[in-house]
């Protein structure tokens, strides 16, 4: 078992990562090929003063009439977001594989702290579930991918709290390593590539929307 664990979080994390960065920029430059053959005037308004007001608007909980609409969607979302990256980052697991790796030092969370934030986490992803189901515009769009990518994301939590909880022995730590690689390789293809679309798609709504139409993307 410890053979398969320093394996995962050796060279099965470099390579899920190198795939990550492989696909990333291919799907990045794809998308930008793709505007400037559909309209090239697109890529010109490209404004990065109406860039950064659309993306900072966006990013104040409630700022939006968006985030208006849906209160309590909006409050998840944001909550999730929140606890997803300290725990990626603050977690001291985490950080012992970037000191590893890199030298890199910081203060991390305690374990009742970051168990709190998981169990957050996977509310959260219970609530988005519950939506897809009650919520009939949401179910009507609702496709594979978007149960594949709430699944990937939910399994690396429900398998460190269970892990944390002592539940499953050895194999839940290895479990936890081998669905996070699974999540990371999976973004590109998946619902999840908005994390690498977000800001980009952001930034040009609010360049057509401020530099074109002269109004407010929020």
């Amino acid at each position: 078992m410890n053979s398969l664990y320093n394996f995962a979080v050796g060279p099965l994390a470099w390579a899920a990562f190198i795939i990550l960065a492989v696909t990333a920029v291919w799907r990045l430059w794809s998308m930008y090929s793709l505007a400037k053959q559909k309209d090239a005037s697109s890529v010109a308004y490209m404004s990065w003063k109406f860039s950064f007001r659309s993306i900072f608007n966006w990013l104040i909980p409630y700022k939006s009439l968006g985030w208006k609409a849906n209160p309590v969607l909006t409050a998840v979302t944001f909550v999730f977001h929140i606890c997803f990256v300290v725990l990626v980052i603050f977690v001291t697991p985490h950080q012992i594989l970037l000191e590893n790796a890199f030298g890199i030092t910081y203060p991390t969370l305690p374990t009742n702290a970051a168990d709190v934030l998981t169990l957050i986490v996977i509310a959260c992803c219970c609530y988005f579930v519950y939506r897809r189901l009650t919520n009939a515009t949401v179910r009507f769009v609702t496709r594979t991918n978007d149960w594949v990518s709430l699944g990937l994301v939910a399994a690396p939590f429900v398998t460190a709290i269970l892990g944390s909880w002592s539940v499953g022995g050895e194999i839940m730590p290895l479990l936890h390593v081998l669905t996070a690689e699974a999540l990371i390789v999976a973004i590109p293809f998946t619902r999840l590539a908005h994390i690498l679309f977000a800001l980009f798609t952001r930034a040009y709504i609010g360049s057509e929307f401020g530099g074109v139409r002269h109004c407010k993307d929020w």
